[in-house]
């Protein structure tokens, strides 16, 4: 049996880290970065040891089944809603993520969507583009005011907070709401409310929870209707947190005055009726896309996989338990 590891890279990432990762391990690397079916998947990782995936890979039980050498699944991105992470510790697989590397970059993006949808930024734009803008008027594409607003925070974890700071150079009020309390110390200020709280209160509501099952539909009719007139929403957490179709209502009926949306229901596809709309930002999926950020994460993933590999605990793991399994310890054997 051949001594060297073999790992897996699913999606094209930067070549000089896949060069770095092939001085020591056999790397089977989806170079045309197509998306992988499971079948597709499930074939690539049959004889692997170790995975690098994105968020567009799932890994699930069936797949888990297939790959008996499996011994890591390092998921290139702070969500791991792709990866059914008690499968992963059943079948005795390490699943680690990229927490913390990423915050400030999206927190950022955040920043840059409710700027743009609130101050109207892309319609703007798309208007002197068109040749429409013929003079000035004074009430020319009025947006919203932020400074001295109140920002509404929902899920104050890492990114959470990196977005609280910055509302505090814009002389916000900021609340927000997560399932516990934070200590004072990490509150900076901040004033703690239940969600409802949130959407009443504040002048811009921005989205940072997780997604699962408690969190789909989170925000939906109901909710939006709770929200100030002519509030702004940014949504850069997971599609399916929004219920995309009552979102448009609520833009369309001009409810609320803007929304910035780097996520969506059912992405890459997209809810045509956004497209209709003015009043709406939208990127694709890209709120820690700078490239210091993006080798930031590519490396804290080789590092947790590297870990998983020589034995040692990754700085990220996912499921602590599987570290005292049997299950893990049957699949850890020397190569």
């Amino acid at each position: 049996m051949s001594s060297t590891r073999r790992v897996v890279v699913a999606r094209r990432v930067f070549p000089a880290l896949i060069d770095a990762l092939k001085q020591r391990y056999e790397v089977v690397d989806n170079q045309s970065d197509a998306d992988l079916t499971p079948e597709q998947l499930t074939r690539m990782l049959a004889d692997a040891d170790g995975a690098l995936i994105s968020g567009r890979e799932r890994i699930d039980a069936a797949l888990l089944a297939g790959c008996p050498r499996l011994q890591v699944v390092s998921n290139i991105a702070v969500g791991y809603n792709n990866i059914d992470v008690d499968a992963c510790t059943a079948a005795g697989v390490a699943a680690t993520n990229t927490p913390d590397v990423l915050n400030e970059a999206t927190a950022d993006h955040a920043w840059a969507l409710l700027l743009a949808a609130a101050r109207r930024v892309g319609e703007s734009e798309r208007f002197l583009r068109a040749g429409r803008w013929k003079r000035w008027e004074f009430e020319m594409l009025m947006g919203a005011e932020l400074h001295g607003t109140t920002l509404g925070i929902i899920g104050m974890g890492r990114i959470g907070r990196a977005i609280a700071r910055r509302g505090l150079g814009f002389d916000m009020r900021v609340v927000y709401h997560n399932r516990t309390r934070l200590p004072a110390a990490q509150e900076n200020g901040a004033l703690w409310m239940d969600a409802e709280g949130v959407l009443r209160t504040a002048d811009h509501v921005i989205l940072v929870v997780p997604y699962s099952p408690s969190t789909h539909h989170l925000i939906g009719a109901p909710q939006l209707a709770l929200m100030k007139p002519g509030a702004v929403l940014v949504n850069i957490a997971r599609g399916g947190v929004v219920d995309d179709a009552a979102l448009i209502d609520a833009l369309r009926s001009g409810r609320l005055a803007a929304a910035g949306l780097d996520v969506f229901e059912n992405e890459p596809q997209l809810n045509p009726g956004f497209l209709d709309l003015e009043n709406v930002v939208l990127t694709p999926h890209i709120a820690s896309s700078t490239r210091a950020t993006r080798n930031a994460m590519a490396r804290l993933a080789i590092d947790n996989m590297d870990s998983v590999l020589a034995g040692r605990r990754p700085a990220a793991l996912l499921n602590p338990p599987v570290w005292e399994t049997a299950a893990r310890a049957a699949r850890v054997t020397p190569r």
